[in-house]
């Protein structure tokens, strides 16, 4: 059981016989009455966010969440297909339940199969990912502002915002928790 108190972002807890998994907590203590807990929380199945209010001290069942190491094979529409890389056991996502993450794989790629009760629900990508920059425009000598930025499309069709130094054919590693350029490789 998960309290109030052991919150922690990223844990998956039963809620309404749904898995949620936290997003973000804040600790509310009113002038009178008892202390009150805001979570923001996103179903693991169907991707909603919403958020709810619970007295301090609240209890749930903490969901165990199993993750694999897998390999990215390659797209084929909108089916991605993996490869789990003890087993060998080949499987294939929608996109729909890929969402965002979809638009940091690359082929070859490792990264962690999430699942729970021996459901697929998604992929957990690591930290950061190298993209190949395929579309930008060039960036000129006189656009030397501070911080100036331009609009980058990746060999994923993930479009970033970069330096202006960066060109067509460079590769950039994103970091995949916030989609920001953080550096050319």
């Amino acid at each position: 059981m998960v309290s109030t108190g052991e919150l922690r972002k990223g844990i998956a807890i039963e809620l309404d016989n749904e898995l949620w998994q936290v997003l973000d907590y804040h600790h509310i203590k009113m002038g009178r009455g008892s202390a009150q807990v805001r979570i923001k929380l996103r179903n693991v199945k169907r991707g909603q966010t919403v958020e709810r209010t619970f007295q301090a001290g609240e209890k749930w069942p903490r969901a165990f969440l199993d993750k694999r190491p897998v390999q990215f094979l390659y797209q084929d529409g909108a089916d991605y297909h993996f490869m789990d890389n003890d087993s060998y056991e080949q499987f294939s996502l929608r996109r729909e339940k890929l969402g965002d993450a979809a638009l940091y794989l690359k082929e070859g790629m490792t990264l962690d199969r999430t699942t729970y009760e021996s459901e697929t629900i998604g992929v957990e990508l690591p930290i950061t990912v190298d993209l190949l920059v395929t579309q930008t425009e060039p960036g000129f000598a006189g656009d030397t502002q501070s911080g100036a930025r331009k609009p980058a499309t990746t060999e994923s069709g993930l479009v970033v915002q970069v330096p202006i130094f960066v060109s067509e054919g460079d590769v950039i590693r994103i970091d995949t928790r916030t989609g920001e350029y953080q550096t050319r490789v």
